[in-house]
Protein backbone atom coordinates (compact mmCIF):
# COMPACT_ATOMS: atom_id res chain seq x y z
CA UNK A 1 0.00 0.00 0.00
CA UNK A 2 1.42 3.29 -0.91
CA UNK A 3 0.93 6.50 0.63
CA UNK A 4 1.78 10.08 -0.17
CA UNK A 5 1.80 13.52 1.19
CA UNK A 6 0.29 16.04 -0.43
CA UNK A 7 1.02 20.11 0.20
CA UNK A 8 -2.18 21.31 -1.29
CA UNK A 9 -4.55 18.99 -0.28
CA UNK A 10 -8.84 19.87 1.39
CA UNK A 11 -9.17 16.74 3.09
CA UNK A 12 -7.55 15.18 5.57
CA UNK A 13 -6.89 11.93 4.04
CA UNK A 14 -8.17 10.03 1.27
CA UNK A 15 -8.73 6.08 1.05
CA UNK A 16 -8.13 5.29 -2.67
CA UNK A 17 -7.21 1.50 -3.62
CA UNK A 18 -3.63 1.57 -3.91
CA UNK A 19 -1.94 5.41 -3.71
CA UNK A 20 -3.82 6.58 0.07
CA UNK A 21 -3.27 10.33 0.29
CA UNK A 22 -3.47 12.73 2.88
CA UNK A 23 -2.54 16.12 3.86
CA UNK A 24 1.10 16.60 5.16
CA UNK A 25 0.03 17.18 9.20
CA UNK A 26 -1.59 13.82 8.53
CA UNK A 27 1.35 11.70 7.81
CA UNK A 28 4.55 13.73 7.79
CA UNK A 29 6.38 13.33 11.44
CA UNK A 30 9.38 15.14 12.81
CA UNK A 31 11.28 13.76 15.23
CA UNK A 32 12.86 16.50 16.45
CA UNK A 33 10.11 19.65 15.27
CA UNK A 34 6.74 17.52 15.68
CA UNK A 35 4.98 17.66 18.65
CA UNK A 36 3.17 14.15 20.84
CA UNK A 37 0.22 15.46 19.08
CA UNK A 38 1.35 15.21 15.66
CA UNK A 39 2.68 11.35 16.33
CA UNK A 40 -0.63 10.81 17.47
CA UNK A 41 -2.43 12.53 14.67
CA UNK A 42 -0.64 10.54 12.03
CA UNK A 43 -0.99 7.53 13.94
CA UNK A 44 -4.98 7.84 13.77
CA UNK A 45 -5.44 8.88 10.53
CA UNK A 46 -3.21 6.54 8.80
CA UNK A 47 -5.04 3.99 10.60
CA UNK A 48 -8.75 5.49 9.81
CA UNK A 49 -7.45 5.60 5.84
CA UNK A 50 -5.91 1.68 6.14
CA UNK A 51 -9.29 0.75 7.89
CA UNK A 52 -11.02 1.97 4.70
CA UNK A 53 -9.47 -0.71 2.74
CA UNK A 54 -12.28 -3.05 4.31
CA UNK A 55 -14.90 -0.59 5.48
CA UNK A 56 -15.49 1.38 2.29
CA UNK A 57 -13.67 0.42 -0.48
CA UNK A 58 -13.95 -3.74 -0.29
CA UNK A 59 -17.74 -3.47 1.16
CA UNK A 60 -19.30 -0.09 0.17
CA UNK A 61 -22.20 1.62 1.47
CA UNK A 62 -25.16 1.49 -1.00
CA UNK A 63 -26.15 5.08 -0.74
CA UNK A 64 -25.03 7.83 0.98
CA UNK A 65 -27.83 7.28 3.71
CA UNK A 66 -25.48 4.47 5.00
CA UNK A 67 -22.29 6.70 5.07
CA UNK A 68 -21.68 5.96 8.92
CA UNK A 69 -20.99 2.01 7.57
CA UNK A 70 -17.66 4.03 6.04
CA UNK A 71 -17.07 6.44 8.42
CA UNK A 72 -18.17 5.69 11.35
CA UNK A 73 -16.21 2.29 11.23
CA UNK A 74 -12.72 3.87 10.04
CA UNK A 75 -13.20 6.27 13.01
CA UNK A 76 -13.53 3.17 15.62
CA UNK A 77 -10.72 0.98 13.97
CA UNK A 78 -8.86 3.26 13.94
CA UNK A 79 -8.70 3.93 17.97
CA UNK A 80 -8.59 0.02 17.69
CA UNK A 81 -5.41 0.02 15.36
CA UNK A 82 -3.77 2.99 17.73
CA UNK A 83 -4.52 0.84 21.47
CA UNK A 84 -3.15 -2.15 19.61
CA UNK A 85 0.67 -0.63 18.54
CA UNK A 86 0.56 2.18 20.98
CA UNK A 87 -1.12 0.92 24.29
CA UNK A 88 0.39 3.39 26.66
CA UNK A 89 -1.29 6.18 24.79
CA UNK A 90 -4.81 5.53 26.42
CA UNK A 91 -6.44 5.82 23.36
CA UNK A 92 -9.64 4.59 24.33
CA UNK A 93 -9.67 7.34 26.79
CA UNK A 94 -9.42 9.60 24.51
CA UNK A 95 -11.62 8.74 22.23
CA UNK A 96 -14.48 9.63 24.67
CA UNK A 97 -13.45 13.17 23.20
CA UNK A 98 -15.24 11.72 19.97
CA UNK A 99 -18.18 10.82 21.42
CA UNK A 100 -18.37 14.31 23.44
CA UNK A 101 -18.44 15.82 20.22
CA UNK A 102 -20.54 13.48 18.63
CA UNK A 103 -22.94 14.36 21.75
CA UNK A 104 -22.82 18.15 21.29
CA UNK A 105 -23.87 17.95 17.87
CA UNK A 106 -26.83 15.48 18.43
CA UNK A 107 -28.26 17.27 21.21
CA UNK A 108 -29.53 20.11 18.50
CA UNK A 109 -33.02 19.93 17.17
CA UNK A 110 -31.45 20.38 13.91
CA UNK A 111 -29.23 17.38 14.33
CA UNK A 112 -29.85 14.10 11.89
CA UNK A 113 -30.15 10.28 12.42
CA UNK A 114 -27.09 8.18 11.59
CA UNK A 115 -29.03 6.47 9.04
CA UNK A 116 -29.99 10.44 6.59
CA UNK A 117 -31.69 10.89 3.90
CA UNK A 118 -29.76 12.30 1.03
CA UNK A 119 -31.79 13.80 -2.02
CA UNK A 120 -29.84 16.08 -3.45
CA UNK A 121 -25.92 15.86 -4.49
CA UNK A 122 -25.37 18.98 -2.47
CA UNK A 123 -26.58 18.04 0.95
CA UNK A 124 -23.96 14.86 0.61
CA UNK A 125 -20.78 17.30 2.11
CA UNK A 126 -22.84 18.56 5.44
CA UNK A 127 -23.00 14.42 6.38
CA UNK A 128 -19.39 13.88 6.78
CA UNK A 129 -19.72 15.32 10.40
CA UNK A 130 -19.73 14.23 14.08
CA UNK A 131 -22.90 12.54 14.05
CA UNK A 132 -21.46 9.91 10.71
CA UNK A 133 -18.00 9.91 12.20
CA UNK A 134 -18.13 10.74 15.82
CA UNK A 135 -21.57 9.51 16.89
CA UNK A 136 -21.44 6.12 14.29
CA UNK A 137 -18.32 5.43 16.18
CA UNK A 138 -19.36 5.82 19.55
CA UNK A 139 -22.80 3.41 18.97
CA UNK A 140 -20.14 0.61 17.57
CA UNK A 141 -18.41 0.53 20.29
CA UNK A 142 -22.09 0.90 22.66
CA UNK A 143 -22.67 -2.28 20.66
CA UNK A 144 -19.40 -4.34 20.71
CA UNK A 145 -19.82 -3.51 24.38
CA UNK A 146 -22.94 -5.08 24.75
CA UNK A 147 -22.45 -8.51 22.51
CA UNK A 148 -18.92 -9.17 23.26
CA UNK A 149 -15.92 -8.75 21.99
CA UNK A 150 -15.19 -12.11 20.36
CA UNK A 151 -18.44 -12.18 18.92
CA UNK A 152 -18.47 -8.87 17.33
CA UNK A 153 -15.35 -8.89 15.99
CA UNK A 154 -16.76 -12.84 14.16
CA UNK A 155 -19.89 -11.33 13.08
CA UNK A 156 -17.98 -8.23 11.79
CA UNK A 157 -15.56 -10.56 10.03
CA UNK A 158 -18.57 -12.42 8.32
CA UNK A 159 -20.22 -9.30 7.30
CA UNK A 160 -16.92 -8.17 5.61
CA UNK A 161 -17.08 -11.31 3.88
CA UNK A 162 -20.49 -11.55 2.75
CA UNK A 163 -20.59 -8.22 1.10
CA UNK A 164 -16.91 -7.91 -0.12
CA UNK A 165 -16.61 -6.35 -3.73
CA UNK A 166 -20.05 -4.95 -3.23
CA UNK A 167 -22.08 -2.78 -1.57
CA UNK A 168 -24.45 -3.28 1.91
CA UNK A 169 -26.72 -1.08 4.02
CA UNK A 170 -27.22 -0.60 7.52
CA UNK A 171 -29.54 -3.96 7.99
CA UNK A 172 -27.35 -6.16 6.05
CA UNK A 173 -25.11 -5.38 9.17
CA UNK A 174 -27.57 -5.81 11.70
CA UNK A 175 -28.43 -9.09 10.01
CA UNK A 176 -25.25 -10.57 10.13
CA UNK A 177 -24.51 -9.52 14.22
CA UNK A 178 -27.78 -11.19 14.57
CA UNK A 179 -26.66 -14.31 13.00
CA UNK A 180 -23.55 -14.31 15.17
CA UNK A 181 -24.72 -13.38 18.46
CA UNK A 182 -27.84 -14.77 18.66
CA UNK A 183 -29.52 -11.08 19.75
CA UNK A 184 -32.36 -8.84 18.63
CA UNK A 185 -29.87 -6.59 17.22
CA UNK A 186 -32.20 -4.83 14.34
CA UNK A 187 -34.79 -4.59 17.18
CA UNK A 188 -31.90 -2.69 19.85
CA UNK A 189 -30.52 -0.94 16.88
CA UNK A 190 -33.25 0.73 14.88
CA UNK A 191 -33.63 3.84 17.58
CA UNK A 192 -30.13 4.90 17.70
CA UNK A 193 -29.74 4.98 13.79
CA UNK A 194 -33.01 5.75 12.18
CA UNK A 195 -33.97 8.82 14.73
CA UNK A 196 -31.89 11.29 16.03
CA UNK A 197 -30.57 12.57 19.27
CA UNK A 198 -30.01 10.17 22.45
CA UNK A 199 -31.63 9.62 25.77
CA UNK A 200 -30.83 10.70 29.32
CA UNK A 201 -31.25 8.43 31.86
CA UNK A 202 -32.22 10.07 35.24
CA UNK A 203 -31.88 8.10 38.19
CA UNK A 204 -33.40 7.91 41.63
CA UNK A 205 -32.45 5.57 44.49
CA UNK A 206 -35.80 4.43 47.07
CA UNK A 207 -36.30 1.83 49.14
CA UNK A 208 -33.62 -0.37 47.65
CA UNK A 209 -35.22 0.13 44.10
CA UNK A 210 -33.24 2.17 41.42
CA UNK A 211 -36.27 4.50 39.76
CA UNK A 212 -35.15 4.80 36.00
CA UNK A 213 -36.57 7.80 33.48
CA UNK A 214 -35.64 8.13 30.08
CA UNK A 215 -36.04 11.35 28.02
CA UNK A 216 -34.17 13.22 25.01
CA UNK A 217 -31.61 14.73 25.66
CA UNK A 218 -31.44 18.52 24.26
CA UNK A 219 -29.05 21.23 24.58
CA UNK A 220 -31.80 23.90 24.52
CA UNK A 221 -33.05 22.09 27.88
CA UNK A 222 -36.38 20.96 25.88
CA UNK A 223 -37.72 17.78 26.08
CA UNK A 224 -37.90 15.65 23.06
CA UNK A 225 -39.95 12.95 21.81
CA UNK A 226 -37.11 10.41 20.87
CA UNK A 227 -37.37 6.90 23.11
CA UNK A 228 -34.45 4.58 23.20
CA UNK A 229 -33.83 0.50 24.09
CA UNK A 230 -30.96 1.77 26.11
CA UNK A 231 -27.77 -1.37 27.40
CA UNK A 232 -27.75 0.14 30.87
CA UNK A 233 -24.66 -1.11 32.55
CA UNK A 234 -24.41 -0.55 36.06
CA UNK A 235 -21.89 -1.02 39.21
CA UNK A 236 -22.36 -0.24 42.94
CA UNK A 237 -19.30 0.70 45.01
CA UNK A 238 -16.98 -2.10 43.07
CA UNK A 239 -16.04 -2.89 39.41
CA UNK A 240 -15.44 -6.18 40.29
CA UNK A 241 -19.69 -6.90 39.96
CA UNK A 242 -21.52 -5.37 37.27
CA UNK A 243 -25.06 -5.79 36.40
CA UNK A 244 -26.43 -5.15 32.63
CA UNK A 245 -30.02 -4.92 31.23
CA UNK A 246 -32.11 -3.51 28.50
CA UNK A 247 -34.24 -0.20 29.84
CA UNK A 248 -36.64 -0.14 26.94
CA UNK A 249 -39.65 2.05 28.34
CA UNK A 250 -40.01 5.72 29.30
CA UNK A 251 -39.57 4.63 33.03
CA UNK A 252 -39.36 1.54 35.23
CA UNK A 253 -38.03 0.45 38.70
CA UNK A 254 -35.25 -1.85 38.75
CA UNK A 255 -34.76 -4.21 41.70
CA UNK A 256 -31.17 -4.92 41.61
CA UNK A 257 -29.36 -7.77 43.65
CA UNK A 258 -27.00 -6.60 46.61
CA UNK A 259 -28.37 -2.91 46.32
CA UNK A 260 -29.20 -3.12 49.53
CA UNK A 261 -26.48 -4.25 51.29
CA UNK A 262 -24.13 -1.83 49.00
CA UNK A 263 -26.45 1.35 50.18
CA UNK A 264 -25.24 0.64 53.68
CA UNK A 265 -21.79 1.27 53.31
CA UNK A 266 -20.34 4.74 54.09
CA UNK A 267 -18.60 5.14 50.60
CA UNK A 268 -21.68 3.76 48.71
CA UNK A 269 -22.05 4.78 44.94
CA UNK A 270 -23.87 3.88 42.17
CA UNK A 271 -22.46 4.60 38.33
CA UNK A 272 -24.56 4.14 35.41
CA UNK A 273 -23.25 3.58 31.67
CA UNK A 274 -19.77 2.06 32.93
CA UNK A 275 -17.00 3.43 31.27
CA UNK A 276 -19.30 5.48 29.45
CA UNK A 277 -19.42 2.94 26.66
CA UNK A 278 -23.28 3.64 25.89
CA UNK A 279 -24.07 6.89 23.99
CA UNK A 280 -26.52 8.35 26.17
CA UNK A 281 -25.78 11.01 28.84
CA UNK A 282 -27.27 9.99 32.96
CA UNK A 283 -28.74 12.55 35.38
CA UNK A 284 -28.57 11.60 39.28
CA UNK A 285 -30.89 12.96 41.93
CA UNK A 286 -28.83 14.72 44.67
CA UNK A 287 -27.85 12.38 47.09
CA UNK A 288 -26.43 9.88 44.45
CA UNK A 289 -24.64 12.84 42.71
CA UNK A 290 -22.98 14.25 45.77
CA UNK A 291 -21.54 10.45 46.46
CA UNK A 292 -19.97 10.35 42.70
CA UNK A 293 -18.20 13.19 43.85
CA UNK A 294 -16.73 11.63 46.49
CA UNK A 295 -15.39 8.90 44.34
CA UNK A 296 -13.89 11.29 41.98
CA UNK A 297 -12.28 13.13 44.38
CA UNK A 298 -10.39 10.02 45.99
CA UNK A 299 -10.14 8.68 41.99
CA UNK A 300 -12.13 5.46 43.21
CA UNK A 301 -14.05 5.73 39.43
CA UNK A 302 -11.97 4.52 36.28
CA UNK A 303 -10.56 7.20 34.36
CA UNK A 304 -13.54 6.69 31.80
CA UNK A 305 -16.08 7.02 34.25
CA UNK A 306 -14.43 9.82 35.72
CA UNK A 307 -14.43 12.17 32.45
CA UNK A 308 -18.29 10.63 32.03
CA UNK A 309 -19.32 12.47 35.19
CA UNK A 310 -17.89 15.55 34.22
CA UNK A 311 -19.01 15.78 30.33
CA UNK A 312 -22.83 14.38 31.84
CA UNK A 313 -22.47 17.70 34.59
CA UNK A 314 -21.47 20.26 31.81
CA UNK A 315 -23.81 18.92 29.38
CA UNK A 316 -27.07 19.11 32.19
CA UNK A 317 -25.55 22.67 33.23
CA UNK A 318 -25.70 24.11 29.80
CA UNK A 319 -29.18 22.99 29.39
CA UNK A 320 -30.50 24.48 32.36
CA UNK A 321 -30.91 21.22 33.83
CA UNK A 322 -28.11 21.75 36.89
CA UNK A 323 -26.69 25.04 38.76
CA UNK A 324 -23.75 25.91 37.86
CA UNK A 325 -22.15 26.02 41.38
CA UNK A 326 -22.81 22.34 41.52
CA UNK A 327 -20.69 21.94 38.31
CA UNK A 328 -17.82 24.15 39.72
CA UNK A 329 -18.10 21.96 42.79
CA UNK A 330 -17.19 18.82 40.68
CA UNK A 331 -14.56 20.52 38.88
CA UNK A 332 -12.68 21.32 42.31
CA UNK A 333 -12.85 17.78 43.07
CA UNK A 334 -10.48 16.52 39.89
CA UNK A 335 -8.09 18.79 42.39
CA UNK A 336 -5.61 15.27 42.01
CA UNK A 337 -6.36 14.07 38.77
CA UNK A 338 -4.12 12.20 37.39
CA UNK A 339 -5.10 11.28 33.34
CA UNK A 340 -4.44 12.85 30.48
CA UNK A 341 -7.69 12.91 29.05
CA UNK A 342 -9.90 13.51 31.70
CA UNK A 343 -7.92 16.65 33.33
CA UNK A 344 -7.97 17.90 29.45
CA UNK A 345 -11.37 17.92 29.40
CA UNK A 346 -12.10 19.23 32.91
CA UNK A 347 -9.48 22.39 31.56
CA UNK A 348 -11.87 23.05 28.33
CA UNK A 349 -14.77 22.87 30.25
CA UNK A 350 -13.27 25.32 32.59
CA UNK A 351 -12.60 27.27 29.38
CA UNK A 352 -15.60 27.07 27.84
CA UNK A 353 -17.35 28.59 31.55
CA UNK A 354 -14.94 31.32 31.53
CA UNK A 355 -16.37 32.28 27.86
CA UNK A 356 -19.78 32.06 28.74
CA UNK A 357 -19.23 34.10 32.04
CA UNK A 358 -17.85 36.79 29.75
CA UNK A 359 -21.23 37.71 28.48
CA UNK A 360 -23.61 35.87 31.69
CA UNK A 361 -21.82 37.53 34.96
CA UNK A 362 -18.65 40.22 32.98
CA UNK A 363 -18.65 41.34 36.93
CA UNK A 364 -18.00 37.67 38.11
CA UNK A 365 -15.07 37.34 35.13
CA UNK A 366 -12.30 38.40 38.27
CA UNK A 367 -13.37 35.54 41.02
CA UNK A 368 -13.75 33.04 37.80
CA UNK A 369 -10.46 33.34 36.65
CA UNK A 370 -8.95 33.46 40.41
CA UNK A 371 -10.84 30.31 40.43
CA UNK A 372 -9.86 28.48 37.42
CA UNK A 373 -6.24 29.15 37.25
CA UNK A 374 -5.84 28.49 41.37
CA UNK A 375 -7.31 24.83 39.75
CA UNK A 376 -4.83 24.55 37.20
CA UNK A 377 -1.95 26.23 38.77
CA UNK A 378 -0.44 23.02 40.63
CA UNK A 379 -0.52 20.77 37.53
CA UNK A 380 1.60 23.26 35.72
CA UNK A 381 3.87 23.66 38.62
CA UNK A 382 3.96 19.33 38.03
CA UNK A 383 4.95 19.16 34.92
CA UNK A 384 6.67 23.10 34.34
CA UNK A 385 8.07 23.57 30.89
CA UNK A 386 11.05 21.15 30.16
CA UNK A 387 10.27 17.16 29.58
CA UNK A 388 11.14 14.76 32.43
CA UNK A 389 13.49 12.03 31.63
CA UNK A 390 11.32 9.15 30.93
CA UNK A 391 8.01 10.72 30.61
CA UNK A 392 5.77 9.10 28.39
CA UNK A 393 3.75 10.82 25.31
CA UNK A 394 0.38 11.69 28.13
CA UNK A 395 2.40 14.13 29.72
CA UNK A 396 3.62 15.54 26.76
CA UNK A 397 0.22 16.11 25.94
CA UNK A 398 -0.53 17.38 29.02
CA UNK A 399 2.10 19.91 29.28
CA UNK A 400 0.90 21.87 26.42
CA UNK A 401 -2.69 21.88 27.04
CA UNK A 402 -2.19 23.20 30.63
CA UNK A 403 0.71 26.45 29.73
CA UNK A 404 -1.89 27.11 26.67
CA UNK A 405 -4.87 27.10 29.00
CA UNK A 406 -2.68 29.22 31.77
CA UNK A 407 -1.60 31.86 29.06
CA UNK A 408 -5.35 32.03 27.67
CA UNK A 409 -6.35 33.08 30.97
CA UNK A 410 -3.72 35.64 31.01
CA UNK A 411 -1.37 34.17 33.68
CA UNK A 412 1.24 36.52 33.70
CA UNK A 413 4.04 33.98 35.23
CA UNK A 414 3.30 31.76 32.49
CA UNK A 415 3.07 34.30 30.00
CA UNK A 416 6.75 35.95 31.01
CA UNK A 417 8.44 32.44 30.94
CA UNK A 418 6.75 31.80 27.23
CA UNK A 419 8.09 35.16 25.73
CA UNK A 420 11.78 34.64 27.52
CA UNK A 421 11.72 31.35 26.15
CA UNK A 422 10.34 32.18 22.51
CA UNK A 423 12.99 35.29 22.62
CA UNK A 424 15.38 32.25 22.58
CA UNK A 425 13.98 30.34 20.32
CA UNK A 426 13.57 33.09 17.36
CA UNK A 427 17.32 33.26 17.75
CA UNK A 428 18.26 29.59 17.32
CA UNK A 429 15.66 27.06 16.36
CA UNK A 430 17.12 24.57 17.67
CA UNK A 431 17.45 25.43 21.19
CA UNK A 432 16.01 22.82 23.89
CA UNK A 433 14.18 25.83 25.61
CA UNK A 434 11.09 25.15 22.96
CA UNK A 435 10.24 22.00 22.30
CA UNK A 436 7.32 20.76 20.00
CA UNK A 437 5.01 19.96 22.51
CA UNK A 438 4.96 23.80 24.92
CA UNK A 439 5.64 25.69 21.33
CA UNK A 440 2.05 26.59 20.44
CA UNK A 441 1.17 27.32 24.12
CA UNK A 442 4.64 29.67 23.76
CA UNK A 443 3.26 31.04 20.88
CA UNK A 444 -0.38 31.73 22.10
CA UNK A 445 1.47 33.58 25.40
CA UNK A 446 2.98 35.65 23.18
CA UNK A 447 0.17 37.06 21.36
CA UNK A 448 -1.33 37.86 25.22
CA UNK A 449 1.10 40.68 24.94
CA UNK A 450 0.50 42.20 21.17
CA UNK A 451 -1.17 44.91 20.91
CA UNK A 452 -2.23 47.75 17.63
CA UNK A 453 0.63 49.78 18.95
CA UNK A 454 3.02 46.62 20.11
CA UNK A 455 2.39 44.00 17.16
CA UNK A 456 6.50 42.63 17.51
CA UNK A 457 5.25 38.97 18.69
CA UNK A 458 2.99 39.02 15.52
CA UNK A 459 5.28 40.03 13.45
CA UNK A 460 8.19 37.59 15.01
CA UNK A 461 5.39 34.43 14.62
CA UNK A 462 4.54 35.39 11.17
CA UNK A 463 8.36 35.36 9.99
CA UNK A 464 8.58 31.82 11.37
CA UNK A 465 5.75 31.07 9.50
CA UNK A 466 7.58 32.25 5.97
CA UNK A 467 10.77 30.67 6.94
CA UNK A 468 9.61 27.49 7.96
CA UNK A 469 8.97 24.54 5.42
CA UNK A 470 7.21 21.89 8.21
CA UNK A 471 3.40 21.97 7.80
CA UNK A 472 2.92 21.20 11.33
CA UNK A 473 5.26 24.41 12.38
CA UNK A 474 3.00 26.48 10.02
CA UNK A 475 -0.14 25.46 11.83
CA UNK A 476 1.17 26.12 15.52
CA UNK A 477 1.78 29.71 13.78
CA UNK A 478 -1.78 29.97 12.27
CA UNK A 479 -3.43 28.74 15.40
CA UNK A 480 -2.35 31.23 17.97
CA UNK A 481 -2.29 34.38 15.52
CA UNK A 482 -5.63 35.59 16.23
CA UNK A 483 -5.54 35.05 20.11
CA UNK A 484 -4.41 38.46 20.65
CA UNK A 485 -6.46 40.22 23.22
CA UNK A 486 -6.73 43.21 20.79
CA UNK A 487 -9.27 42.97 18.10
CA UNK A 488 -7.50 45.01 15.48
CA UNK A 489 -4.96 42.56 15.73
CA UNK A 490 -7.18 39.41 15.71
CA UNK A 491 -8.81 41.51 12.01
CA UNK A 492 -5.29 41.60 10.79
CA UNK A 493 -4.86 37.84 11.61
CA UNK A 494 -7.85 36.87 9.72
CA UNK A 495 -7.59 39.10 6.49
CA UNK A 496 -3.93 37.07 6.53
CA UNK A 497 -5.80 33.97 6.31
CA UNK A 498 -7.23 35.44 2.96
CA UNK A 499 -4.10 36.28 1.72
CA UNK A 500 -2.12 34.19 -0.84
CA UNK A 501 0.71 33.00 1.97
CA UNK A 502 -2.25 31.05 3.85
CA UNK A 503 -3.10 27.36 1.85
CA UNK A 504 -6.95 26.94 1.72
CA UNK A 505 -7.02 24.08 3.77
CA UNK A 506 -5.00 25.85 6.63
CA UNK A 507 -7.20 28.65 7.11
CA UNK A 508 -9.50 26.72 9.54
CA UNK A 509 -6.69 26.64 11.75
CA UNK A 510 -6.73 30.76 12.42
CA UNK A 511 -10.41 30.62 12.42
CA UNK A 512 -9.81 28.59 15.35
CA UNK A 513 -7.63 30.36 17.25
CA UNK A 514 -9.90 33.34 17.49
CA UNK A 515 -9.90 34.26 21.41
CA UNK A 516 -13.69 34.45 23.29
CA UNK A 517 -13.26 38.64 23.58
CA UNK A 518 -13.37 38.45 19.89
CA UNK A 519 -16.12 36.37 18.28
CA UNK A 520 -18.29 39.07 17.34
CA UNK A 521 -15.27 40.92 15.45
CA UNK A 522 -14.99 37.94 13.13
CA UNK A 523 -18.74 37.28 12.89
CA UNK A 524 -18.26 40.91 11.28
CA UNK A 525 -15.35 40.33 9.80
CA UNK A 526 -17.26 37.11 8.06
CA UNK A 527 -19.89 39.46 7.17
CA UNK A 528 -17.90 41.41 5.14
CA UNK A 529 -15.78 39.30 3.46
CA UNK A 530 -18.68 36.56 2.77
CA UNK A 531 -18.91 36.65 -1.05
CA UNK A 532 -15.06 36.10 -1.77
CA UNK A 533 -15.14 33.25 0.91
CA UNK A 534 -18.06 32.07 -0.58
CA UNK A 535 -16.69 31.77 -3.68
CA UNK A 536 -13.43 30.76 -2.99
CA UNK A 537 -14.20 27.86 -0.34
CA UNK A 538 -16.32 24.79 -0.64
CA UNK A 539 -17.97 21.94 1.30
CA UNK A 540 -16.13 21.37 4.42
CA UNK A 541 -13.96 24.51 4.03
CA UNK A 542 -16.95 26.85 3.94
CA UNK A 543 -19.22 25.33 6.46
CA UNK A 544 -16.19 25.40 8.71
CA UNK A 545 -16.24 29.02 8.29
CA UNK A 546 -19.77 29.54 8.92
CA UNK A 547 -19.79 27.17 12.53
CA UNK A 548 -16.53 28.76 13.97
CA UNK A 549 -17.73 32.74 13.39
CA UNK A 550 -21.61 32.27 14.32
CA UNK A 551 -21.63 29.35 17.05
CA UNK A 552 -19.42 31.26 19.50
CA UNK A 553 -22.00 34.26 19.72
CA UNK A 554 -24.02 34.29 22.65
CA UNK A 555 -27.40 36.84 22.29
CA UNK A 556 -30.91 36.61 20.33
CA UNK A 557 -29.50 39.93 18.86
CA UNK A 558 -27.09 38.09 17.14
CA UNK A 559 -28.72 35.13 16.19
CA UNK A 560 -31.68 37.54 14.54
CA UNK A 561 -28.40 38.79 12.38
CA UNK A 562 -27.23 35.17 11.82
CA UNK A 563 -30.60 34.70 10.53
CA UNK A 564 -31.21 37.96 8.50
CA UNK A 565 -28.02 37.67 6.92
CA UNK A 566 -27.98 34.09 5.60
CA UNK A 567 -31.76 34.46 4.61
CA UNK A 568 -30.73 35.00 0.76
CA UNK A 569 -27.16 33.09 1.24
CA UNK A 570 -28.21 30.03 1.85
CA UNK A 571 -28.03 27.16 -0.26
CA UNK A 572 -28.52 23.58 -0.07
CA UNK A 573 -24.55 22.56 0.69
CA UNK A 574 -24.51 24.92 3.69
CA UNK A 575 -28.28 24.80 4.72
CA UNK A 576 -28.23 22.13 7.56
CA UNK A 577 -24.56 23.96 9.24
CA UNK A 578 -26.64 27.26 9.38
CA UNK A 579 -29.48 26.26 11.40
CA UNK A 580 -27.23 24.26 14.00
CA UNK A 581 -25.11 27.37 14.36
CA UNK A 582 -28.05 29.16 14.98
CA UNK A 583 -29.42 27.35 16.99
CA UNK A 584 -26.61 27.41 19.02
CA UNK A 585 -26.63 30.58 19.51
CA UNK A 586 -30.18 30.79 20.90
CA UNK A 587 -29.10 27.74 23.64
CA UNK A 588 -26.62 30.13 24.61
CA UNK A 589 -28.55 33.21 24.57
CA UNK A 590 -30.98 31.46 26.73
CA UNK A 591 -27.95 30.50 29.10
CA UNK A 592 -26.76 34.16 29.57
CA UNK A 593 -29.99 35.23 30.73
Amino acid sequence: MDMIAIPDFASGAMENYGLVTYRETALLFDERHSAAANKQRVAVVVAHELAHQWFGNLVTMEWWTHLWLNEGFATWVSYLAADRFFPEWNVWIQFLEESTTGFRLDALAGSHPIEVDVNHVDEIDEIFDAISYRKGAAVIRMLQSYLGAEIFQKSLAAYIKRFAYSNAKTEDLWAALEEGSGEPVKTLMHSWTKQQGYPVVSVKLKDGKLELEQTQFLSSGSEGVGQWVVPITLCCCSYSVQQKFLFRGKQDDFNLSGLVECQKKDDFWIKLNVDQTGFYRVSYDEELASRLRHAVETNILSAADRYGVLDDTYALCMAGKQKLVTLLHLIAAYKNETEYTVLAHAINTSLSIYEMMAVAAPEELVNMKKFLIDFLEPFAQRVGWDAKSGEGHLNALLRGTLLSALAELGHQSTIDEAVRRFNVFLEDRETPLLPPDVRKAAYVALMQTVNKSNKSGYESLLKIYRETDLSQEKVRVLGSLASSPDPDVVREALNFLLSSEVRNQDCIFVLRGVTAAAHEVAWTWLKENWDYIAETFTGHLLTYFITVTVSPLATDEKGDEAEEFFKSRTKASIARTVKQSIERVRIKAKWVM
